[in-house]
Formats: structure tokens, sequence, C-alpha cells
């Protein structure tokens, strides 16, 4: 099979534009749906709850999941504090970060980074550096900057070592307004129309298999779904397929949309020869 004419279904919202020149430029024919929208909790009062136990010296770990979020927590807090006031709290306790994006964003603004995740950037790593590096949880008090939906697992793990676990959620996934392209998506899925699944989120997933039970055609997708390469980003993104009983064929390592395309459309002509 020639990658020319691998029809390549990819669920990424945010940089779709990005995603669609990658797919092009590896030789494949995209088709990008917009599944999920990004919408800032305003007037948050969780927000306002952490920064006043922030100020009152109650929290001894922040974790940044995202950057986004990271930025947004600021965003969300300078409503009710000074910026000042809140970078110069973060400064005074222990800051954890799980990849690249969130560093980046608390180097702006002159935060130290105490304990950085290494690659891929899952929870699991932030867990593996702490226990590495002999930082004990026990008894400390983390909040940890949630992005979309909660992550329990980390949240088991720290509580399972000792940690009091204060979630703060800045912004949450939805269902974009318009669902007709991911409708659109799970028909052409079912009618055969695409030999590569692209997915970058876990949330993704979620949204596609709300839409395909919303048209009662979830084991349909799913079957579907299963005959084509399915490729991930990431560990997490992974995780969340095959919770959903897909086969993942393919993750792409480091997890970033770049290589995920690029190594993706080489290997799917082997991988979808070998499904038949």
């Amino acid at each position: 099979m020639n990658t020319s004419a691998l029809n390549v279904c990819s669920f990424e919202s945010r940089k779709s534009d990005a995603m669609t020149s990658l797919i092009e430029r590896n030789q494949g024919n995209p088709t990008l749906v917009h599944s999920m929208d990004e919408i800032p909790l305003e007037d948050n009062a969780q927000v306002k709850s952490f920064c006043e136990k922030l100020f009152r010296g109650e929290i001894d770990v922040i974790v940044f999941m995202t950057g986004v979020g990271a930025t947004a927590l600021l965003n969300a807090a300078e409503l009710y504090f000074p910026r000042d006031q809140v970078l110069e709290a973060f400064r005074k306790i222990i800051v954890v970060v799980r990849g690249p994006k969130p560093t980046v964003v608390l180097r702006n603004w002159e935060v130290p980074i105490n304990y950085s995740a290494p690659e891929p950037n899952t929870w699991h790593e932030i867990i593996s550096v702490l226990d590495e590096k002999k930082f004990s949880v026990t008894g400390k008090h983390i909040a940890v900057q949630e992005y979309g939906k909660p992550v329990e697992g980390f949240y088991e793990a720290l509580r399972n070592r000792g940690a009091q676990v204060l979630p703060i959620a800045v912004y949450r996934w939805a269902l974009p307004d318009d669902t007709s392209g991911l409708r659109n998506a799970v028909h052409a899925t079912i009618r055969g129309e695409y030999n590569v699944l692209m997915f970058t989120s876990a949330q993704q997933i979620t949204h596609v298999l709300q839409i395909a039970e919303e048209e009662q055609v979830k084991e349909d997708w799913l079957l579907a779904a299963s005959k084509t390469m399915i490729a991930s980003v990431g560990p997490a993104c992974t995780e969340a397929l095959q919770e959903a009983g897909l086969p993942v064929d393919f993750e792409s390592s480091p997890p970033k949309m770049g290589p995920l395309v690029k190594d993706a459309l080489q290997a799917a002509p082997a991988i979808l020869s070998q499904k038949g």
C-alpha cells in the first residue's frame, strides 16, 4: 500500500491547521475533526479557595500538568488577588511540572521548578521522579492543576503515599457546539473511509464514543475502528483507547504531533497489510 493512498482522520482540535500540514507533508490525505472545546472556568471559587490556602502556608507542593492550565490558573487567580502575590507564593513552595509546556510557562514567570517529569510526561513519571529523588509526600498538602478532567490514578497514587490532594479545575473539555463533524467521522469510519485514526488526547476518544453512542452505532464504530490503524500520541492517550476496547497499533515516542504523524504514516502500510 502506498502512503499517498492513506486517508487519515485526526481529532486534533487546538492545532488542527498544524496537524493538516503535517499529514499532507507526509503524503497522507487528512480529515480533521473538531472534537472538543476548551472551556475556561470563570469566577472560579475553587481557585480562590486554593489561593487563600496558599497564602496561609497550607499548600506544600503544586503540580502543574499543562502549560495552558498553568496560564489559566494564574489568570483565574488574578480575578481575586494580585499576580505578583500569587507568583511569590509559588516561589515559596515545591513546584512540580509534568513536561516541557508547563516548564516554559513557569520559566517565564521566574518560578523555580523543583521536579520535572521526563518523557513520556505522564503522571506515572511524576510519581517515579519523586520516588527516585526520595521526596516524601507523606503528610504533604499537594495542589494539582487539572486539565480537562480529574486524574484519579495520580491522586490515588499520591494518597497511597500519605499525601493530602487538592485538585484545582481551571478548564474543562466540552463537546463542540456543532457536532456534525464528529457524527460524520463516526459514520465515515463505519463505511471504511479511513485507513488511519489518529488520537492526540484521551478526551478525544471519550467524545467520539459519546457521539457514536448517541447515534446508536457504538459497537459498529468500535468494530470498524479496530480494522483501521489506531495511532496514539502517547501513553495517557493509549491508556484511554485501550480502556475503550480499541487496539493501539502505534504509539508515538516522543509523545509529540510531528513524530506521531511522520512515524505512524511510515509504519502504516505494514500494519494495515497485516490487518488485511
